[in-house]
């Protein structure tokens, strides 16, 4: 018998002063089996960084050809497309293809410090591509943030993003590895 996603309900507040975007977002997010609470709360910092009213989850680990968040416009066609980890490259080059717009978060520490070494070079010419990479410090202290009902406010000013619930805050600074025109 195969093990069944984890319903985590999420209000997320979102104040991001660099973009002049409030909203608070009601967010259900289904964690797959094999999924770490590191990587499900790196897709919510993601829904954060990125927050628009028409961006959507994907399925997940589970589907190989979608990414962990994208936005669709009126058409159907994919506005933003965005990745949390370390992707294979050719996955990357086939969503700038599909996507206007194309966003990895790295995290991992010494992992995704070596990713970027190996892919950098061969995807300096897509330029629709934008990948910043997160600390492993602040991403293991979004992982212990981690409950299945959770209430959060994301405050991103100046570039840096302050996370926090009624017990904890995170202050996480993304380290741009490659801007996109």
């Amino acid at each position: 018998m195969a093990l069944k996603a984890t319903i985590f309900k999420v209000t997320l507040g979102v104040c991001d002063v660099d973009r002049g975007y409030y909203r608070d977002h009601e967010l259900t997010i289904a964690r797959h089996p094999s999924e770490t609470d590191e990587r499900m709360m790196m897709r919510l910092l993601a829904f954060a960084l990125y927050a628009d009213d028409g961006l959507a989850f994907g399925r997940g680990l589970s589907a190989e050809d979608e990414p962990d968040l994208w936005q669709r416009d009126l058409t159907g066609a994919i506005r933003r497309w965005i990745e949390v980890g370390l992707p294979d490259e050719r996955a990357i080059r086939r969503a700038c293809g599909r996507a206007a717009g194309v966003r990895v978060l790295a995290y991992g520490g010494r992992a995704a410090a070596l990713w970027w070494q190996g892919v950098s070079a061969r995807l300096a010419a897509q330029r629709t591509l934008g990948v910043i990479e997160i600390d492993s410090t602040a991403s293991r202290a979004l992982a212990a943030m981690a409950s299945r009902t959770m209430r959060l406010q994301a405050t991103i000013e100046d570039g840096r993003v302050y996370f926090s619930d009624s017990a904890s805050a995170v202050e996480i600074q993304p380290v741009i590895l490659q801007s996109s025109t």
